[in-house]
């Protein structure tokens, strides 16, 4: 996950690229299966808890998809200040899909976490640290090989304990973090790379490399990923993974459940595991 933001810490996320290449996904006709996946999640978290939510807000890049999934919420750019209204006005906010893009992701959860009432429900889903591991494997050995040095290319995103701190971090009671691991089967890195664009998830980081990448390193990055990476069910493909994370945490409350004070616990673990065994 990005390092949080610091007034003498250059941005990693160059925001007008981002949006860019968002933009010509959304009129090319957007890549959403990622997306799709997402909401079916996040829809079966929100119906697995037993209320009705009234007022909530989605903070997204892709207001299209997520307006048409929650029709009843409010749609919220996902710019470093969130334009989300006043505090304790929602019951529901979700950070959908666009976490991984934030400079400062702590500052992103509190922000939606203070316009939360209390007992209040926050949900955010973006890719972990696993996706597309294939494809940075691939390009940094090409690259190091035929060029001789390394340019950033794929995001660096969160393994799902350190994302699922952020939770208390943020000032949420109750966190939970998980993952769901996709694998998906394209031709080549090409036709790959063609589907990141229309996902609108093309490289926009601020340190990435401002000309065409080399023939030759492309060439040798598709190479390598055929090798190393062949779809399992079809070997003249190659397989990708993508792992979205789904972190829920409620605004504190004084009627929520309360974890026990350190040390009063009835009876200690040892004796517990001794029952327990005594019992099988």
């Amino acid at each position: 996950m990005h390092a949080l933001s610091h007034p003498d810490r250059p941005a990693l996320t160059d925001r007008t690229a981002l949006a860019r290449n968002r933009d010509r996904a959304n009129r090319a006709g957007m890549a959403d299966f990622l997306h799709r996946i997402a909401v079916d999640e996040v829809k079966d978290r929100v119906g697995e808890v037993n209320r009705t939510f009234r007022d909530m807000a989605i903070v997204t890049g892709h207001p299209q998809l997520w307006q048409q999934a929650f029709p009843q919420a409010a749609i919220i750019a996902d710019t470093p200040a969130l334009d989300l209204p006043p505090p304790g006005s929602l019951d529901l906010v979700i950070h959908a899909m666009a976490l991984h893009w934030a400079d400062d992701p702590v500052g992103q959860i509190i922000q939606c976490a203070r316009a939360l009432r209390p007992d209040g429900l926050f949900i955010a889903v973006c890719p972990g640290n696993q996706t597309l591991s294939e494809a940075r494997q691939a390009l940094a050995e090409a690259e190091a090989e035929v060029a001789g040095g390394l340019s950033p290319r794929i995001l660096p995103m969160g393994e799902v304990r350190d994302m699922g701190a952020l939770l208390a971090r943020a000032g949420l009671a109750l966190p939970v973090a998980d993952l769901v691991s996709q694998r998906a089967s394209y031709r080549d890195l090409i036709h790959l790379g063609h589907d990141l664009r229309a996902m609108g998830e093309g490289n926009a980081m601020a340190s990435r490399l401002r000309r065409p990448t080399r023939r030759e390193v492309l060439g040798r990055a598709a190479a390598i990923y055929a090798q190393r990476f062949p779809d399992r069910d079809d070997p003249s493909r190659i397989r990708a993974t993508f792992d979205l994370v789904f972190l829920t945490g409620w605004a504190p409350s004084d009627n929520q459940q309360k974890p026990l004070r350190p040390g009063s616990a009835k009876m200690p673990l040892a004796d517990a595991l001794k029952q327990i065994r005594d019992s099988e």
